[in-house]
């Protein structure tokens, strides 16, 4: 159904990093995939929120749930319609309410670098927005995708028009929608889709005007891989400082996908467990500079599904995302041990086949086919599975 997802520089900026993400112990689940918007996906979900929230997932990554020419939800056009192929806007209640109810937070998928037109502009591209809440003229979308507005501020979106979000009247729609969201509709965090496409300060000022609980950034763009054979390579440093940087230009108050430690991973598995230590000692993606503000994870709607833009190896699943049962005596050990996102990663030895390491001396745990245990006897075997094992004292 879903994928679970887990999210220093340094103590100093521990204050403001609580701002946002309250105690680093989030666990997020993502309750869709490319294929969920085929059913009435708003009370399928209603049916899991208990299950969830006992296994201890703090917040549930819905869908976009605005009305939009997709079916998938990422082609929006009426922002205050959120009756969409999942399901009605009395179904998206119903769901949220029992969320709620649980204490699990909603996470809305915010899809704000492109908006479908309703009516044709003057160059004849639907990139008006008449007759709709919101109603934008061309001024709303960039120059560079066919309006009458300034140049993007990142990467344009192709085929739809891309929302200018240097205009003032833009933020201030945006701003009131997202409150709208968070104060009339129930949602309490948000996911920013295609961050790439405009300024990390403009989720800055989102994030600091609608005020989410928790927030995260999809800043995807591609690893580091050399000719002739395009192997990934060992150092992604440059690739995960651009996502460090971009997390920085939003004052820190976003949390962003860890692709580096994706794209590592899921070359890592494949025999090569020796990538999982860079050279300083420490894990080699966004997690091993900034952890309170890396979410990790191996596989969402768009790198698996149907879509399968990029994979993760489907033999090795078990070490990276294990099935229900083992997430949830997983999710209740870390609870027990009080594991989160600052707790101190010791990496004690990496091979082809071989990746261990002790987190706040609470627990020791390793992964690959190579045998390995921890030599202290007071180390008690917790829970193990295919490729993986975990001990805590």
């Amino acid at each position: 159904m879903g994928q679970m997802i887990s999210g220093d520089k340094s103590d100093e900026q521990t204050a403001r990093d609580d701002g946002i993400i309250k105690n680093g112990r989030e666990i997020l689940f993502q309750a869709f995939n490319w294929e969920s918007n085929k059913h009435n996906w708003w009370s399928i979900l209603e049916e899991k929120v208990t299950d969830l929230a006992e296994s201890g997932f703090t917040s549930v990554w819905l869908p976009p749930p605005t009305q939009s020419l997709s079916r998938e939800g990422y082609l929006p056009q009426n922002l205050y319609c959120l009756d969409s192929c999942y399901g009605s806007l009395h179904e998206l209640k119903l769901l949220l309410h029992k969320m709620s109810e649980h204490n699990v937070r909603a996470m809305a998928d915010v899809v704000i670098n492109h908006r479908i037109g309703t009516t044709q502009g003057s160059n004849g591209m639907y990139n008006r927005y008449d007759g709709i809440p919101v109603s934008w003229d061309e001024h709303a979308v960039t120059s560079c995708s066919g309006g009458k507005g300034n140049k993007s501020t990142g990467d344009n979106f192709d085929g739809v028009p891309n929302i200018d979000h240097t205009q003032p009247f833009v933020r201030k729609d945006i701003i009131e929608w997202l409150i709208w969201l968070r104060k009339s509709v129930g949602f309490q965090d948000f996911r920013f889709d295609f961050t790439k496409g405009y300024a990390a300060k403009f989720v800055k000022e989102y994030i600091e005007e609608s005020k989410p609980l928790f927030a995260v950034g999809e800043y995807w763009d591609s690893c580091e891989y050399s000719p002739p054979d395009y192997r990934l390579n060992y150092n992604q440093d440059i690739h995960r400082q651009r996502i460090i940087n971009w997390i920085d230009n939003t004052g820190g108050l976003c949390a962003a996908f860890d692709f580096t430690t994706k794209g590592i991973l899921q070359e890592a598995v494949k025999g090569e467990l020796w990538r999982l230590r860079d050279s300083e000692g420490k894990p080699p993606g966004v997690m091993g500079w900034w952890p309170s503000r890396s979410v990790t994870f191996i596989e969402n709607h768009d790198t698996g599904s149907t879509q399968g833009h990029w994979p993760f190896p489907s033999d090795h699943i078990m070490e990276g995302v294990p099935l229900h049962d083992e997430i949830a005596k997983l999710m209740q050990i870390r609870k027990c041990q009080d594991i989160h996102s600052r707790s101190s990663i010791k990496i004690l030895e990496v091979g082809s086949d071989l990746y261990s390491a002790i987190i706040d001396d609470k627990l020791c745990m390793k992964i690959g086919d190579g045998s390995w245990c921890p030599s202290d006897p007071e180390w008690r075997l917790a829970v193990s599975g295919d490729r993986y094992a975990v001990w805590h004292k």
